[in-house]
């Protein structure tokens, strides 16, 4: 059952999140939608412009709509995320996407508002929903790659103006976190000061959390340990950073680079432990299960197993 971010959200807001999952092939989309059937946890399913280019839009979207009647008591969105502004406008123009983001925030503070107020404009008649973002986050990600010298925080004193002024829907917050595995570097974690600010300056409005992997060290381990060479000291985001983050209206949780990591421990593994085998659906289908047992587990920290029903009725 396709809702919008809107429903999603208002249903949500310091109760419980929703995970946003970043997705680019079947094994992941089965994983996803199948935890969020047994869970009864709503979801949103999003998709990248480099990953509608790796599999193709069409591929991606066919998928996503299959999944839907293989899986019919979910419950989700559909979402592109960060999108320049002609990535938003094909997301627009797709008839797919029921949520797009619009990523300006490398722009100056005005210029951002512009971008975003003409994405906003053209979305709305659509009802189309649109998340925009305010703050740098460092990292790589994708073909994103954002120094950390160029990082910056939300400042909180923009965030009213911001929202007034592009009538955007959501607003994605730099408060601490960073995309792809390197992250945390100093060990800063979440700056709760800053939210606490702008949950004060824009009250029930939806936060989301870019870059809200954990980073698991048993998952670097094993990849390491079968012949991956990833840094040790990559940190994500903890549990309990997350659920705290709940409270002060961080309603959307993006997730994508443990996604990368499971993949890549359960075939570096695969090609490790069993060098005589070459079918590549047995760790296809290893990748599929252990996918959809951390999707399950992230429904369970953030709170939103079990919140599908409610959301079913509306209208």
């Amino acid at each position: 059952m396709l809702v919008s971010t809107k429903d999603l959200f208002d249903a949500c807001y310091g109760k419980y999140a929703i995970a946003a999952v970043n997705v680019w092939d079947m094994q992941q989309i089965h994983g996803l939608f199948c935890a969020a059937q047994k869970s009864g946890a709503p979801f949103i399913v999003q998709t990248t412009p480099v990953a509608r280019n790796y599999a193709h839009p069409l591929m991606l979207s066919s998928m996503i709509e299959a999944a839907a009647k293989i899986y019919p008591d979910t419950v989700f969105a559909i979402h592109l995320d960060h999108g320049n502004r002609e990535h938003a406008q094909e997301g627009i123009n797709s008839g797919v996407y029921n949520s797009v983001m619009i990523d300006a925030s490398n722009e100056s503070f005005r210029a951002n508002i512009s971008i975003t107020r003409d994405i906003v404009k053209k979305a709305h008649v659509k009802d189309i929903r649109v998340e925009a973002e305010l703050g740098v986050l460092s990292g790589v990600e994708d073909d994103l790659t954002v120094e950390g010298w160029m990082e910056r925080y939300t400042r909180p004193d923009e965030v009213e103006e911001f929202v007034a002024e592009t009538s955007c829907d959501s607003l994605a917050v730099a408060v601490g976190t960073s995309h792809g595995a390197y992250k945390f570097a100093g060990g800063r974690g979440l700056q709760f000061d800053i939210l606490s600010e702008i949950q004060e300056r824009l009250p029930g409005f939806p936060l989301v959390l870019h870059g809200g992997s954990e980073v698991n060290r048993e998952e670097i381990q094993r990849i390491n340990a079968a012949g991956g060479q990833l840094g040790i000291d990559a940190k994500g985001v903890s549990d309990e950073e997350l659920t705290k983050a709940i409270e002060y209206g961080v309603c959307k949780i993006n997730i994508a680079t443990d996604a990368r990591l499971i993949w890549t421990r359960v075939n570096r593994e695969f090609f490790k432990y069993a060098p005589a085998q070459f079918d590549p659906i047995v760790p296809g289908k290893s990748y599929m299960e252990a996918f959809e047992a951390f999707i399950l587990e992230k429904f369970e920290l953030l709170k939103s197993t079990g919140k599908s029903k409610q959301l079913k009725n509306i209208k």
